[in-house]
């Protein structure tokens, strides 16, 4: 089964990519993959501290993940697998595409204005030609009608 892997955080521009990705899954009888990824916190002196910090930013992306997925269910009637990830943003990406070879497509959201985010800056930029499966680009200035007219 074709599976669109797609970043999600708390940048509207990924649920604009959330969105193209389902439309695509169902119209190709695939599936999505959501991922959630928790930035490394910087190390604390004190271990207990630092343990609440990452506990924190887990509990937030996992609530921004089951978010995600229950608008996707909501919306094309998909079921997503969901994985939440702490640590460096693009090594977690590649190693999903390579432990998952369903993998057939990375979708990110590209903010409405301003720089694209550092994970389209990376994937378009540095890693543009090293990625084994296409990068989709979406706009996050499109709107629901110009995303469900283009996939």
């Amino acid at each position: 089964m074709r599976t669109y892997l797609v970043v999600v955080d708390e940048n509207p521009e990924s649920a604009v990519a959330l969105r193209f990705a389902a439309r695509r899954a169902v119209k190709t009888h695939g599936g999505v993959e959501v991922l959630a990824l928790v930035e490394p916190q910087e190390f604390a002196p004190w271990g207990g501290v630092q343990a609440t910090i990452e506990e924190e930013a887990m509990e937030r992306a996992e609530a921004l993940v089951e978010a995600a997925a229950g608008t996707l269910i909501a919306e094309s009637g998909l079921q997503p697998h969901v994985t939440v990830r702490v640590g460096d943003g693009p090594r977690i990406v590649r190693e999903m595409i390579a432990a998952n070879p369903a993998i057939a497509a990375l979708v990110l959201g590209a903010a409405a204005t301003g720089a694209p985010g550092p994970l389209v800056s990376h994937f378009a930029g540095t890693d543009a030609g090293a990625v084994p499966v296409p990068v989709m680009i979406v706009p996050g200035s499109l709107d629901s009608a110009a995303i469900d007219r283009l996939s």
